[in-house]
């Protein structure tokens, strides 16, 4: 077992387990709009990846680049951070990240980009003032009891402080 740690997020991965906590590369700010309103505006936070395959070292913010390489056994997660006036929307109204998930919650339908086989869940939240969007993909829809063990266990693990000042 190794733990991760960085932005104040640190959760502890699995022998064989993959993990990195990174800022947005882009540095582009990203408008998030409703009714045509500017609800908030996304700038460069932390990104979670955590897989129990190895991470390729160029990958998307939600995983392309990653879960093409995702065989049946294999599992891919995210935790991304945007900017703190967020918590304040209502995308973000539910407290808390799931440590656990039903399988039945993972659709193939989720995946923002549908490969065959997978199956995804996603859910925003927030947690120490902090909002986030859980994304989790897995390598096989057929195999999602097993697989969802291994996110599962992995998520009992996360641990979200409030961000340190400055």
């Amino acid at each position: 077992m190794a733990k991760l740690r960085g932005h104040d997020v640190s959760c502890t991965l699995p022998a064989g387990w993959d993990g990195r906590i990174t800022v947005r590369r882009d540095g582009q700010p990203e408008a998030f709009l409703a009714a045509g309103h500017e609800l908030f505006t996304a700038r460069p936070q932390p990104v979670v990846h955590l897989a129990n395959f190895a991470l390729p070292e160029e990958r998307g913010d939600f995983g392309s680049g990653a879960v093409e390489l995702m065989g049946s056994r294999d599992v891919f997660m995210v935790l991304f951070e945007f900017e703190p006036e967020a918590v304040q929307t209502a995308l973000f109204k539910a407290k808390g990240m799931p440590r656990s998930i039903p399988s039945n919650a993972f659709d193939p339908t989720v995946l923002r980009r549908g490969i065959a086989g997978q199956a995804g869940y996603q859910h925003f939240f927030q947690e120490a003032g902090r909002a986030f969007c859980l994304y989790i993909v897995l390598g096989s829809a057929t195999a999602r009891g097993r697989l969802v063990q291994l996110a599962n266990s992995v998520l009992a693990t996360v641990q979200i402080a409030p961000r340190a000042q400055g």
